[in-house]
């Protein structure tokens, strides 16, 4: 079984890699369970979803930069949403959870999960990352970081 609980996948190696007790040490219960256990935050509970400044997105496992504020979009899903990750950010693979089909992204660096992209978003990509509040943090531009 791979890290995403696949059966038969070989394991990936990330640049960015913990114990599962440093993970649980480093990230509240709900990131963990979101980021390490593939779960899925309820829908408009993060502030994530509202904030609208100039910034970056980057993911609260490992601090890399994933998305750029002026990327993300009102898709009324509930979770924040973004039609374009920063080049070489994220990752995805196929996920059969749930009995459906869907492609997951998840963290280049660390392989947190973040959510899931589907073909249903704005031009020019038609993409939309649909990404968990909660596993990402957000740094407003000219913030130190």
């Amino acid at each position: 079984m791979d890290m995403f609980g696949r059966q038969g996948a070989p394991a990936r190696e990330f640049p960015f890699q913990l114990t599962e007790a440093q993970w649980r040490e480093r990230l509240t219960p709900e990131q963990y369970q979101v980021l390490r256990g593939h779960g899925t935050e309820r829908p408009g509970s993060c502030a994530l979803n509202f904030e609208k400044r100039p910034g970056i997105f980057s993911c609260a496992g490992c601090g890399q930069e994933l998305f750029r504020s002026h990327k993300k979009f009102e898709s009324g899903t509930g979770w924040p949403s973004f039609d374009q990750p920063l080049e070489g950010a994220v990752e995805t693979s196929e996920d059969f959870s749930h009995g459906m089909h869907r492609v997951e992204v998840h963290c280049a660096n660390c392989g947190g999960h973040l959510g899931h992209v589907f073909p249903d978003g704005p031009p020019p990509t038609g993409l939309r990352y649909c990404i968990n509040g909660v596993a990402m943090d957000f740094a407003p531009d000219g913030a130190e970081g």
